[in-house]
């Protein structure tokens, strides 16, 4: 059994300090830290994150993430939610953002 098998992204995302849920302005949940977007999730089985060009780039290369479905040339990219791999790149990708986020926050 994978360490993710049964794993819904908002719980582990909720569970981070200072993460908090609100309606995202084109539908689904988004999950901020201090107000500003940690990224969004369309149903159960899209998650978009806006990441940094040479980090978006890496996320591609490595297969872990796509460009993202509606703006494929931007900052963003979604990963699809089918499998628990899926899960854990999501996890995976959010959690670097979190992180780096926090980090500011402390600057």
């Amino acid at each position: 059994m994978s360490r993710y098998e049964g794993t819904d992204l908002k719980e582990v995302l909720l569970s981070w300090p200072g993460v908090t849920e609100h309606p995202h302005r084109f539908g689904g949940v988004e999950f901020q830290l201090d107000g500003t977007e940690i990224g969004h999730l369309h149903g159960n089985r899209l998650f978009d994150l806006l990441l940094s060009r040479p980090e978006r780039d890496r996320w591609i290369e490595e297969g872990k993430a796509s460009p993202h479905h509606m703006y494929p040339a931007s900052g963003w990219v979604s990963v699809y939610l089918n499998t628990e791999q899926d899960m854990a790149n999501a996890i995976e990708i959010s959690r670097l953002k979190y992180d780096q986020m926090k980090r500011k926050g402390e600057m």
